[in-house]
C-alpha cells in the first residue's frame, strides 16, 4: 500500500511519554505514512524532547499549558490534508484504517465524520460503546453506507478538515470530557453526517495516567453545558433532570453541578438552540443513551 497524503494524524498528550513515543511508533509503522501532529499540553516528563529525538519528522506544538481538547484545534490549524484523523496517545490506527476512512470521505461528500471500531489492548476485546455505535438507532439516508451517529468519539474519529474548522473545531470552554457532542451537534446542523464503519478499527491500550474523578466532573459538566447550549427548552429540561437523577450522589457530581451553573451566564449569551431536523435525531437517542452501561458517571 503507498503513502495516503489525504490524511493526517493528530494526537493531544500531557505527561505520558511511553505511551505518547509507543503510540507513534506504531502510527510510524503504518502503510499510509500520515503525517503526524502532537500538540503537547504542558508535559513535565520531557515528552516534547523525547519525540524530537526519537521521531522527528512529528510535528510537536508546545502551548506551554494545558488546553485539553483545545489543543486538537491548534494541531488542525497546521494539517495541509483533506482529512484529519484523531487519536489519543494511549491509541493507534489499525494498519489500512486510514485509507479505508479516506475513501469514504471521498465517496460520501455529505459525511464529516466516520469513527472507528475500538479494540481495548491488551485482552484484543472491544470497546462496549461499540455495539452502541453498531447498534444507532438513527435513521439514515439510503446512501449513507454505516449507521447515522449523533456524536463521534475524538480518539477513533476520522474528520473532514475543512467541516471542522468551519464548526469552529472544539469548544474552548469544555476542555475535556464529553467535548466531542457539541462539536458532533454543530457539524449535524452545518448540514453533515456522521457515522460509523466497521471496517475501520482503533486500538487503545488505556493509559494508568489519568484521573477518572477529575473527568467524571467535567463529563457531567459539559453535558449540562451542551445541553443548556443548544436543545430547545423541553428536551433541555428533561435530559437535564435525567443526568440529575442518575448521577452519584457526592462531592465529585456536586463540584460539577456548581461549575455548570457557575457558567450559565455566557452559556445562555451563546445560547444557540439546534434546527428541529437535527434535535429530532438526538431525541431519536435518548432512549438508548439512558438504557447505556457505556456512558456512566462513575469514578
Amino acid at each position: 500500500m503507498p503513502p495516503d497524503d489525504r490524511i493526517s494524524v493528530v494526537i493531544i498528550t500531557r505527561d505520558r511519554r511511553g505511551e505518547l513515543l509507543h503510540t507513534l511508533d506504531r502510527l510510524a509503522a503504518l502503510p499510509e505514512q500520515p503525517p503526524v501532529l502532537v500538540t503537547d499540553n504542558g508535559s513535565t516528563d520531557g515528552t516534547a524532547q523525547a519525540v524530537a529525538r526519537h521521531h522527528p519528522a512529528t510535528l510537536v506544538l508546545t502551548p506551554g499549558a494545558n488546553l485539553g481538547a483545545i489543543g486538537r484545534n491548534l494541531a488542525v490549524r497546521h494539517v495541509t490534508s483533506p482529512y484529519t484523523a484523531f487519536c489519543d496517545d494511549d491509541t493507534w490506527w489499525e494498519p489500512g484504517s486510514l485509507t479505508r476512512a479516506a475513501d469514504l470521505l471521498d465517496a460520501h461528500r455529505e459525511v464529516a465524520a466516520v469513527t472507528a471500531r475500538i479494540v481495548v489492548e491488551p485482552d484484543g476485546t472491544e470497546d462496549p460503546i461499540v455495539e452502541e455505535l453498531r447498534t444507532s438507532p438513527l435513521p439514515r439516508p439510503g446512501w449513507l453506507p454505516g449507521p447515522a451517529l449523533g456524536s463521534f468519539l475524538a480518539a477513533a474519529t476520522v474528520l473532514r478538515t475543512d467541516a471542522f474548522r468551519a464548526a469552529g473545531g472544539f469548544h474552548p470552554r469544555l476542555w475535556l470530557g464529553g467535548e466531542e457532542e457539541l462539536l458532533a451537534a454543530d457539524l449535524m446542523a452545518d448540514g453533515w453526517w456522521l457515522m460509523f464503519d466497521e471496517s475501520l478499527t482503533i486500538h487503545h491500550a488505556p493509559s494508568a495516567v489519568r484521573d477518572p474523578t477529575r473527568r467524571r466532573a467535567d463529563g457531567i459538566r459539559n453535558t449540562l453545558w451542551f445541553t443548556w447550549l443548544r436543545r430547545p427548552a423541553r428536551p433541555a429540561l428533561r435530559r437535564t433532570a435525567h443526568l440529575l437523577r442518575t448521577v452519584p450522589h457526592d462531592r465529585t457530581t456536586a463540584a460539577a453541578l456548581l461549575r455548570a451553573t457557575a457558567g450559565l451566564p455566557w452559556v445562555l449569551r451563546e445560547r444557540r438552540p439546534l434546527p428541529p431536523e437535527v434535535d429530532r435525531r438526538l431525541r431519536t437517542l435518548e432512549a438508548a443513551q439512558r438504557a447505556s452501561n457505556a456512558r456512566r458517571y462513575v469514578g
